[in-house]
């Protein structure tokens, strides 16, 4: 006698908007573990064909793609179906693009590294709340040293270079790479 394994009921169709690939796949497969039906675009152009397609009830887009403005995709998105959620995932954050994101109908906005439980959270939040802050948020330092590695790897980890965009000494840079994550 064999038993059929239990059906998976999806919570949602998820697309996620980012050029960074290695962060793209490991989003998309966590939320497809948390049960979202997901999709993935690496440019606007591609998230937008896929809007147009067939919209999703959730988004995650990154502010800046390679192609372009991932507000475009925001936009495009509640223009097609008003009622999907959708949140702005981005490593460049300030308040003005918060703001901008939140007017044309993001629901939340997340600064880059998010773990894929604070997207979760953000994108079921009860209408007109924000999620709960996380029990074990990240500390200041893990987020620093994950910004400088992402910086590393967008120079193709070139210390030279990715001291020069982050403005500090290269051998300063240099001991930092060596070191291990902190917690």
């Amino acid at each position: 006698m064999t038993v059929a394994a239990p059906e998976r009921r999806t919570i949602g169709s998820l697309l996620i908007v980012d050029d960074d690939r290695p962060l793209l796949q490991r989003l998309a497969q966590a939320m497809k573990a948390r049960n979202f039906d997901t999709t993935t675009a690496e440019t606007v152009e591609e998230a937008l064909t896929r809007v147009r397609q067939d919209p999703p009830d959730f988004a995650v887009v990154d502010m800046r793609v390679g192609d372009g403005n991932g507000m475009d995709v925001i936009s495009a998105l509640k223009a097609q179906r008003p009622d999907c959620r959708a949140i702005v995932l981005t490593g460049y954050g300030n308040i003005a693009t918060a703001v901008n994101a939140v007017k044309i109908g993001a629901v939340d906005y997340l600064s880059k590294p998010a773990d894929a439980d604070e997207v979760a959270a953000a994108l079921l939040a009860p209408e007109g709340r924000t999620a709960e802050p996380p029990l074990h948020p990240m500390s200041a330092d893990r987020v620093r040293w994950e910004h400088i590695n992402r910086i590393y790897d967008l120079c193709n980890r070139n210390v030279s270079e990715t001291a020069r965009r982050l403005r500090m000494h290269r051998r300063t840079l240099q001991r930092i790479l060596v070191k291990r994550a902190p917690r």
